[in-house]
């Protein structure tokens, strides 16, 4: 048998720690005892502390429980098959209340829990039995719904005196001889976490049944990662630059960091002139940021942090010994808030900047003044229908709708200018030229009857050149092959004539010879 499982806690004296916690849960199971419903019970703290061994422990005040542990999975269809109908229902063999158990609510995600987080909601508003849910992650946001419904018992790390006595006891009973020296080393690297002492004092002094300083070297210290939290406490609480600095080496975005220091500053100082220099490093880190983005120089992040961290820490004259409630910054929620709004914005902005030839900027400082003009039924028509807004883009002017009255005088308004300028087109013989364009373009015949016959004369003559620059080829060959025939044709006519002369010319040279010889 595993240690874990031989020493495993049979009631709640025996558990570690959290002596506070245990008094709260004992009341919690009286008062179900008693007939007294109460909200579910939600346990949250760090693995390895024993929440899921005291839920244990507590079902066995009722007659029966159920678990849904984290192997599982915890779909909304899974969980209201198994938990939902069992948590409304009583139990088979007796009246008496059955405890359910839910097992790291804070890790329902992907595919195989998709809307598991719903059917807990739907069962902790519904169910008529006690419900105990265990997380890990306090500041959690799948938990923040089931935070308001239920009563919150926040599970401490067991402390490492608590821890060095257990091991102690272990050793005691397995016969192991035990370096006290080491085994205070082993509680301290265990950081709080009961099983992952309990194994790794199993692994190593079991077969050997020693336990040595140097037996601790063969494994390594615990992976406790600073959480955003952790780091923001340090910040707050400490004024030791060193472990502040420490503190800030955390896997975060730094500018995260930054605003949760900025939002939660004031919920601890108290002092207006400690606030004002936190305020003061803190914008000073802003700037930092600002260049590191602006330059692709990360170098400055390092200044940023100095500023933020141990400049905010030093802000403070004294500690404050008392609990303060961190929070995550109210900018994040408020800008999901208002999306849809900063996106009807730059909808808006989009049209005005297209319309009116001006800057994204621009556009939405002029929206106050539009708020003023759209006062005005009439200009609000006027000027909704220039830029094309749409009933919803209205609204981010004014708050009620443009009467339907204003509406219809206003088309009727744009139909007679739409006639008056026909009339004007057509009197100066625009509106014909535009129907001739359009006609052309449509390939139609156009209207004989409204053209003058010199503009006629016109169009056929470009007409016909139109034409003969589109001629193909072939065509183009056949023409010159009938010019060079005519031109045979002629000149075969004219030769025989020709011929005839020269005859006569010759008959006269042969007499003239003649003469002259006699």
């Amino acid at each position: 048998m595993l240690w874990t499982e031989k020493y495993r806690p049979k009631t709640l004296n025996e558990v570690l720690g959290n002596g506070k916690q245990k008094k709260e849960i004992e009341t919690w199971v009286s008062s179900w005892k008693n007939k007294i419903p109460q909200k579910p019970l939600l346990l949250v703290g760090p693995p390895g502390i024993g929440k899921t061994t005291l839920a244990h422990i507590i079902a066995k005040e009722f007659s029966e429980y159920i678990e849904l542990n984290a192997s599982d999975k915890r779909s909304y269809d899974i969980i209201m098959n198994t938990v939902g109908e069992s948590s409304t229902t009583r139990s088979f063999f007796n009246d008496d209340y059955k405890l359910i158990i839910l097992d790291e609510v804070d890790g329902i995600h992907g595919n195989d829990d998709r809307g598991g987080a719903r059917a807990i909601g739907q069962i902790i508003d519904k169910s008529k039995h006690p419900l105990i849910l265990i997380a890990n992650d306090f500041y959690s946001k799948r938990i923040a719904t089931i935070k308001n419904k239920s009563q919150v018992v926040k599970m401490q790390k067991v402390h490492t005196n608590s821890l060095n006595a257990f091991l102690k006891k272990i050793a005691h009973n397995e016969g192991i001889k035990a370096d006290p020296v080491a085994i205070k080393e082993l509680a301290k690297r265990s950081t709080g976490d009961v099983r992952s002492a309990i194994n790794t004092f199993e692994v190593i002094a079991d077969e050997k049944k020693t336990f040595e300083m140097e037996d601790l070297d063969i494994i390594s210290k615990k992976d406790d990662r600073l959480t955003i939290f952790d780091s923001l406490r340090t910040v707050l609480k400490s004024k030791t630059p060193k472990k502040v600095k420490d503190a800030m080496f955390i896997e975060e975005d730094p500018t995260l960091i930054m605003e949760y220091i900025a939002e939660n500053i004031p919920r601890e100082y108290e002092k207006k002139n400690e606030i004002k220099k936190a305020y003061e490093n803190i914008s000073k880190a802003d700037l930092y940021f600002g260049r590191a983005r602006n330059s692709r120089n990360y170098g400055y992040w390092k200044y940023a942090s100095d500023f933020m961290g141990i400049g905010v820490s030093l802000s403070k004259k004294d500690t404050y010994k008392k609990f303060t409630k961190l929070t995550s910054p109210t900018s994040f929620s408020y800008l999901s808030k208002t999306r849809g709004k900063r996106n009807l914005r730059d909808k808006i902005a989009e049209k005005m900047s297209k319309k009116l030839h001006i800057s994204h900027s621009v556009a939405i400082s002029m929206f106050p003044y539009f708020e003023i003009i759209f006062e005005n039924d009439e200009d609000a028509y006027d000027i909704s229908d220039f830029l094309e807004l749409d009933d919803d883009e209205i609204k981010r002017f004014r708050k009620k709708k443009i009467p339907k009255k204003v509406i219809n005088a206003k088309e009727k308004e744009k139909i007679k200018n739409r006639e008056e300028k026909k009339k004007i087109e057509i009197e100066k013989g625009i509106y014909i030229k535009k129907k001739q364009d359009t006609s052309t373009k449509t390939k139609k015949s156009p209207d004989t009857t409204q053209v003058k016959p010199e503009e006629k004369t016109k169009k056929d003559l470009k007409s016909q050149n139109e034409k003969n620059t589109k001629k193909t080829g072939k065509e183009k060959k056949k023409e010159l092959l009938k010019d060079i025939n005519e031109k045979n044709t002629k000149k075969a006519e004219e030769n025989p004539k020709k011929e005839k002369l020269k005859d006569r010319k010759k008959t006269e040279d042969n007499a003239q010879k003649s003469l002259f010889n006699f």
